[in-house]
């Protein structure tokens, strides 16, 4: 289930790509489908391991060359292990709103991007973010460990990219059947997988990714603009 839209993004085969909190790499994937090198960078040792595991996979079933991906590594977005202006494309997903320093995550991940280079960050969008944290306490920080740290408003998020030195481009909101399924697992206490609700709605979900349905990708085109669970900003970084 990809957040970021590539036709938007305008990504290219060659494009040097760096997914900051790749979690289990669904865009890095996609990025060495379309031909870019990229590379994975995650705090979490499970899902580093889980990726590496998965281009493995990838490699021996002939999806993608071993020599075009960059590789799996484990970081601290605030403090990326790269030069200046190594990268031509930034992708941060459902990230930011984890770190604490994310003004400092920002400025980082602007630093490795070169001058004239394409930036996408997704966020949770305002509206069925804060109707999450209002249904449970358990679904944020602090008692969320590692959980979400901050609800972001359209104005702040762009504030502090332009701060960073990124030209904004456009916007949209995407995921819209996924906003009531966290209302519901809010509702019903975010660790109750088990709920039998929850499992029903889990299966409508898997439908829409595995299956893609023109029902559901048609409720998720009308309702996206509203519902839509994340955000997501397009930039360039300005040329120097």
């Amino acid at each position: 289930m990809l957040t970021v839209r590539f036709d938007r993004l305008g990504l290219r085969p060659g494009d040097r790509v760096l997914d900051v909190g790749a979690g289990f790499g669904r865009h890095v994937f996609e990025c060495t489908r379309r031909g870019a090198i990229a590379v994975a960078l995650d705090p979490s040792p499970e899902e580093v391991a889980q990726t590496r595991a998965t281009v493995a996979a990838m490699v021996d079933a002939g999806e993608i060359d071993a020599g075009a991906f960059g590789g799996v590594l484990r970081g601290d977005a605030t403090r990326l292990p790269f030069a200046d202006g190594t990268f031509d494309v930034v992708i941060t997903s459902e990230v930011l709103e984890h770190i604490t320093d994310d003004t400092a995550a920002i400025a980082e991940m602007v630093r490795v991007l070169r001058p004239g280079g394409r930036f996408a960050a997704t966020v949770p969008a305002r509206l069925p973010e804060t109707i999450n944290w209002r249904l449970s306490a358990d679904y944020h920080a602090p008692a969320a460990v590692g959980g979400h740290v901050r609800i972001y408003s359209a104005v702040e998020l762009r504030s502090k990219l332009r701060a960073a030195g990124l030209e904004l481009e456009r916007s949209h909101r995407a995921h819209a059947l996924h906003s009531p399924y966290w209302w519901l697992r809010c509702a019903v206490g975010p660790n109750n997988d088990d709920h039998p609700l929850v499992q029903r709605y889990r299966r409508l979900l898997e439908r829409e990714i595995i299956e893609q349905p023109r029902s559901l990708a048609i409720a998720e085109q009308v309702l996206a603009p509203v519902l839509g669970k994340s955000i997501v900003h397009y930039a360039t970084k300005a040329s120097t």
